[in-house]
């Protein structure tokens, strides 16, 4: 009996198989679509933009010159209606752009005029511009209240070592011990002393002639750690602690975080011969609901 094999890959001729490149080819991913084909779904790029602009910036209407948009170049705005750019718009044919409106208006204000919005939207303001990356509207609003004085304030908290991180630290105390007792409001005791030596009226005829040369040696004889949850300090400013107290009332404030304080004495630690602490010692109550 004779057996009749198919001929081998090896031995086929080229009108008989296709080549392993077109075979690959035919398991090849679709290509991705041209511009020409893309060009059929969306408009061809430059965009074109009327000198009057109607916009639809969240839900809310404005209408502005295309060159009040275009004012300062190196915007988000400028290069947005630069033509670069596709820019979707909604039914009635406005340009959309995805983001809140409510201070909208504030930013066209600047860009037509060098209008300043009003010092209680200031900080509202300055998000929206630094969103649109407009320079000259973020250093304006940089040089007046209340965005100077927090300039001001965050120099000084420079000066505070681990700052944030004691905040973070009182947030995270307070929720634990609320959510362990099942209570509304949690306290925890915090100490903010400016001078890292103590300053009482024990020291007063000795340490005043010393506080600037005391050895090593004898500046550990001062050292130690109140019995307090957070300490912040020492610091070298100005500022003293009823300054830091606002600060971190302000910062918490800022995160919805409801506090109180007040000062329930000072730290008694003895610490060597006749020196006492005498830090003092705040009660924080954080209420959650």
């Amino acid at each position: 009996m004779v057996v009749v094999t198919g001929q081998s890959k090896a031995s086929a001729t080229p009108d008989d198989a296709m080549s392993s490149s077109d075979a690959e080819d035919d398991f090849q991913e679709p290509a991705t679509p041209t511009a020409t084909q893309a060009g059929q779904a969306l408009p061809l790029l430059p965009q074109q933009f009327p000198e009057v602009v109607p916009l639809n910036v969240g839900g809310m209407f404005f209408t502005t010159r295309l060159s009040t948009l275009r004012r300062y170049e190196d915007t988000m705005l400028a290069a947005m209606f630069s033509g670069r750019h596709y820019i979707p718009t909604d039914a009635e044919g406005r340009y959309f752009i995805d983001r809140d409106g409510t201070y909208f208006g504030d930013i066209l204000n600047f860009l037509r005029s060098g209008d300043l919005p009003p010092r209680e939207r200031v900080r509202s303001v300055y998000k929206e511009a630094q969103y649109y990356s407009i320079g000259p509207l973020l250093d304006n609003l940089e040089d007046i209240q209340p965005l100077k004085g927090e300039k001001v304030r965050q120099a000084f908290l420079g000066l505070m070592p681990y700052y944030k991180e004691h905040l973070e630290r009182i947030v995270e105390i307070a929720k634990l011990r609320a959510t362990q007792r099942k209570a509304r409001f949690a306290k925890l005791k915090v100490c903010v002393f400016k001078e890292e030596m103590p300053i009482t009226p024990y020291e007063c005829p000795h340490f005043n002639s010393l506080r600037f040369e005391r050895s090593e040696s004898e500046a550990k004889l001062f050292e130690h750690h109140c019995e307090v949850d957070v300490s912040f300090g020492p610091w070298e400013a100005v500022a003293d602690v009823y300054d830091l107290l606002h600060c971190i009332v302000t910062d918490l404030s800022a995160r919805g975080i409801a506090v109180d304080h007040q000062c329930i004495g000072v730290c008694d630690k003895h610490l060597v011969n006749h020196y006492y602490c005498k830090r003092p010692i705040y009660e924080f109550k954080i209420t959650w609901w």
